[in-house]
Formats: structure tokens, sequence, C-alpha cells
């Protein structure tokens, strides 16, 4: 039975989960690139697994450089947690009722991430060169920058942080796109999925001077060109990531 939009439980997400944590992380410096998507660019880029998710009707991909700090395993000793850069580029799925992210790609700028998410969580990373600064002395100018090795995928944009949001609220176009806390992976017909807790995005408006991307069209979206149609930014966020769970239910389950 396919969940319709509105028995989707946007909240049961965002509450932390009674589980042991499998690691934690930081991440900062959260620039969120917005555009919309036509469905049927979309569809063929998704397992059949997972509906598309949509507000207000309107699907939307995403582009979303970061820094990630302290990415530390229950695996390994607390003094070994290291730092690197990332960009994802992702869209919005449900299942079964719950709502998550789906990585058309991720790119890394440290190898040791690559490999261990490659095969840890069978996402779709891959190893690339970036940088992030501020321009001058002015904070809220930033220039964010990556290459991927090997491959065709890159991201230069410079953006300037905005107004303040704050939490978004729930049922607003900012809680849809931003307040996401499961991942889905589909994985030798498996629908596996991974939850992470933080406190709400402290969020804020970003205005883009500049953008030069083709990481939508390495991931299958060569048509989605142009400004995108929303940015926004948060400072950062400290994150608890949990391991992930096999939730799949037979397509003929009630």
């Amino acid at each position: 039975m396919t969940a319709t939009q509105s028995a989707i439980d946007r909240l049961g997400p965002t509450r932390r989960p009674d589980l042991p944590i499998a690691g934690t992380q930081q991440w900062r410096s959260l620039l969120f690139l917005h555009w919309t998507a036509p469905v049927e660019l979309l569809r063929p880029l998704v397992p059949r697994a997972f509906e598309l998710d949509s507000h207000d009707g309107v699907a939307y991909v995403g582009l979303v450089p970061f820094a990630m700090r302290k990415i530390w395993s229950v695996r390994w000793p607390r003094f070994i947690a290291f730092n690197f850069l990332e960009t994802n580029v992702r869209t919005y799925v449900h299942y079964r009722g719950r709502p998550g992210v789906y990585f058309l790609s991720l790119d890394a700028s440290s190898w040791l991430a690559v490999k261990g998410a490659r095969m840890g969580w069978g996402l779709p990373y891959y190893f690339a060169q970036a940088e992030m600064n501020w321009k001058g002395a002015d904070p809220s100018l930033i220039h964010f920058q990556s290459r991927r090795r090997g491959g065709i995928g890159h991201v230069t944009v410079e953006y300037e942080t905005g107004a303040w949001l704050g939490a978004s609220r729930p049922q607003t176009l900012e809680h849809f796109l931003l307040e996401r806390y499961l991942l889905f992976v589909e994985r030798r017909g498996r629908v596996l999925e991974g939850q992470v807790y933080h406190t709400p995005y402290p969020a804020q408006l970003a205005t883009v001077t500049s953008v030069e991307e083709s990481l939508l069209a390495a991931a299958g979206l060569p048509t989605i060109q142009g400004p995108p149609t929303l940015a926004h930014y948060a400072e950062g966020v400290d994150v608890e990531i949990f391991p992930l769970r096999d939730v799949t239910v037979s397509r003929h389950a009630d």
C-alpha cells in the first residue's frame, strides 16, 4: 500500500530515536541550493521502492556544500575524529509514510570517508578536491569549490548569508527542504534506512552571487540549469548518527 502525502509523518523522524548511536559529526557552514525538478526527470533516478516527495505538488533537487567536522565512529577512539568538505546532490522521497533524503551523489575531500560510506552505507560517494574560505574580513561572504577526481562533476559557488529565519516551522517549505532526518538506500532489493538527530537548523536566507556546477548533470539531470530557485544557509548543528536498519516491507503487505 502506497502512502499518500497526507499520511506522511513529517515530525516523527525529527525526534531522537531510542537507539545506540553509531557515531557523531559536526555539520558546519551548510548552503542549501534547491531547484524545482520535473517528476519525469527524477523518477528514473530513484528506485521504485520509494515514492517521490513533493511540497504543494512540486518536487525539488538540492545541492548542498558544507563542512564535516569531528567525524567519529564508535568503532574507533575519539582522538581519531577527522574533518573534510562535502557536496551532496539529493532529492526527497518517502517510504511507508516516512520522509527522507535519497542521495544522487556525494562528493567528499576524504578518501577514508568515500571508502567507508561506499562500503558501510552503500552511498554513491566520490573523491573530490575541495576548499571553503571567507572573502576578506566579512564572515557573511563565503566561497566554496569542489572538483571530482577522475570524473565530471564540479561546483564553484560564492554566496552571502542573509536574514535570520531560525528553526523552520512544520508544514512550511523550509521545513520540507531542510529538516530531513532519514536517508534511504536500496541494496540487493532491500530498503535500508539511516537516521540522524540534531537540533533544528538555525536557518538563514542566502544570496548566491555566482554559481557554476556540473554535479546535477553528472547525477542525471542535465536539463536543470541556471540559478537555484531557493538558497538557504545554516551555521551548523551537532549530529548523532544511528546505524542503518533494514526496513523492507513487502509490496503486498497492507
